[in-house]
């Protein structure tokens, strides 16, 4: 097994983990941690491929997702706290008056 296989499976085991802990667990913030480690097997197969084929594009691509990435967890823990601040839990299942 090569480099970019060992990689690519570290990715995939990575998004796995992620994508498992999100639909297990109803806890709000380790929904989030989960929604994040899946990110990180996002990157990691962009890094891969960047690295497969020897472009930049692919280290644009990471550098842009690490902004928004940042971006969505600045939105993302205050509307948590205030959601938390309001219902006193963290349980998924309280919030289903926020369904549209």
């Amino acid at each position: 097994m090569d480099k970019t296989q060992f990689l690519l499976g570290v990715a995939v085991a990575l998004f796995a983990l992620g994508l498992l802990g999100v639909i297990v667990r109803r806890n709000v913030l380790v929904m989030l941690m989960c929604l994040e480690l899946m990110l990180n097997g996002v990157i990691l197969s962009l890094v891969t491929f960047a690295y497969q084929t020897a472009t930049t594009v692919g280290a644009v691509l990471v550098f842009l997702i690490f902004v928004v990435a940042t971006a969505e967890i600045a939105l993302a823990i205050p509307i948590v706290l205030l959601l938390v601040r309001d219902k006193r839990t963290l349980n998924l299942d309280a919030y289903n008056e926020l369904k549209g």
